[in-house]
């Protein structure tokens, strides 16, 4: 194991050490998949162009698409889960993604790209990242106010967009400024970028998770954490932020990207989707056990939810 993935394993043991996995049902990740996967594209923010080509979420596309990350340079966390990600999505869809760093802005993207990732770190700038919205709007026609401004929420997030000339998604993702960094630090900034790629290459909805009682099963649970106005870099927010959801990919996760790699639907959000998952079960629960047990993709994972059901 490379000395970074060691230490980013070692960040995750530490934060996790003296916790007890529960093993899931069946039943358990059909109620997931249908909460996070089974659903209607009603409204949005913005007005949406009837123009426009219909709304189709599917996986597949996004998680073998390009991938451009522009803004800082990559820090060793960040470079580290991005290369064991593309490989994940690689042999689960048979595909490598194309990931480039071109080391300036969005405009040196290659043009259409699937995905464009900007890295920062600090505090992010709302000039940088509505001027990336700008772009995306004249390059997929996706009609955007002409003057409105976005804000940012969160130190990590994601935005889909829908126009006429296709589909593109814009990450926003804090890494951190120095190299060296503690364990605390390797485990959140990890995770923050697991769960965005996850979420873009799946289109899963975050789960809103109110029972403390029942363990998490995947990635896209959450508890309801309040953390206004406390600093994104500050020790508080990460070990609020780490205790709101797995720290990693769970089992359940590593089994939708095979339903999503096997499946042959148009679209990934609706109860076909569901049903196709329901017919392939035990396939798609063996594909996911085998590469649940490739090591090299240990610090993707959270030890505590990587169990699958019997």
């Amino acid at each position: 194991m490379p000395k970074l993935a060691a230490l980013m394993f070692a960040g995750f043991c530490l934060i996790f050490a003296g916790e007890t996995q529960a093993q899931p049902s069946r039943g358990d990740f059909l109620q997931i998949a249908e909460k996070g996967w089974v659903f209607d594209y009603r409204s949005s923010r913005f007005r949406h162009d009837p123009g426009a080509p219909p709304v189709l979420f599917n996986g597949k596309t996004v998680a073998t698409g390009g991938v451009c990350l522009f803004g800082d340079p990559p820090h060793p966390i960040s470079k580290a889960t991005l290369k064991v990600f593309s490989d994940l999505l690689r042999d689960v869809f048979g595909r490598r993604k194309t990931i480039s760093f071109v080391g300036g802005e969005i405009t040196d993207c290659p043009a259409r790209q699937r995905v464009y990732i900007r890295l920062y770190h600090g505090l992010p700038s709302g000039r940088l990242y509505n001027a990336d919205l700008r772009y995306l709007d004249d390059m997929f026609e996706i009609g955007l106010p002409r003057h409105h401004e976005e804000p940012i929420f969160s130190p990590a997030q994601a935005n889909g967009f829908f126009g006429r000339n296709g589909a593109a998604t814009h990450m926003m993702i804090m890494q951190p400024g120095m190299a060296e960094v503690t364990p605390l630090e390797h485990a959140f900034y990890a995770s923050i970028l697991i769960e965005e790629l996850f979420q873009v290459f799946t289109f899963g909805m975050d789960i809103l998770k109110f029972d403390r009682e029942t363990p998490f099963y995947s990635k896209l649970q959450e508890y309801p954490t309040y953390l206004r106005h406390v600093a994104w870099d500050s020790e508080r927010f990460m070990q609020g932020l780490l205790r709101s959801n797995p720290k990693g990919l769970c089992g359940f996760d590593v089994f939708m990207l095979h339903a999503l790699a096997t499946t042959t639907l148009a679209t990934t959000n609706t109860s076909d989707f569901l049903d196709h998952i329901r017919s392939n079960f035990d396939a798609l629960l063996a594909r996911a056990n085998s590469t649940l047990s490739e090591p090299s993709y240990g610090t993707l994972l959270d030890p505590d939810c990587s169990a699958t059901p019997d």
